[in-house]
């Protein structure tokens, strides 16, 4: 599909994603819980994407690939070895932030 209003439904239903790199789509995924294989645009410059899909790779949570090693990865890759993402913390966020601007 080109564009739909929300993903959550579709996710909720997956049994693998394929995603670009974008920060919101893997975020989601990963906290839903489901396997996902990021698929790099690598005509982008200063390729944040590649940053993302390297660091979350690396710490265990997706596959990352190319659009001309999409089915190589597919091929090889073995879901049991992901490692769940762990579920964000905002409360520590919003007391570290108390803290920078001084109001703890």
């Amino acid at each position: 599909f080109r564009f739909k209003d929300s993903l959550a439904e579709d996710l909720r239903r997956a049994d693998l994603v394929i995603s670009h790199a974008g920060a919101g789509s893997c975020l989601e995924t990963l906290e839903e819980g489901k396997p996902l294989i990021v698929v790099i645009n690598e005509k982008l410059m200063n390729n944040h994407q590649l940053e993302l899909a390297k660091q979350l790779h690396r710490d265990g949570h997706v596959f990352y690939c190319n659009c001309s090693t999409l089915v190589e990865t597919l091929q090889s890759m073995d879901l049991s070895t992901l490692k769940p993402f762990p579920p964000g913390q905002p409360e520590k966020f919003a007391l570290f932030l108390d803290k920078a601007v001084g109001f703890k």
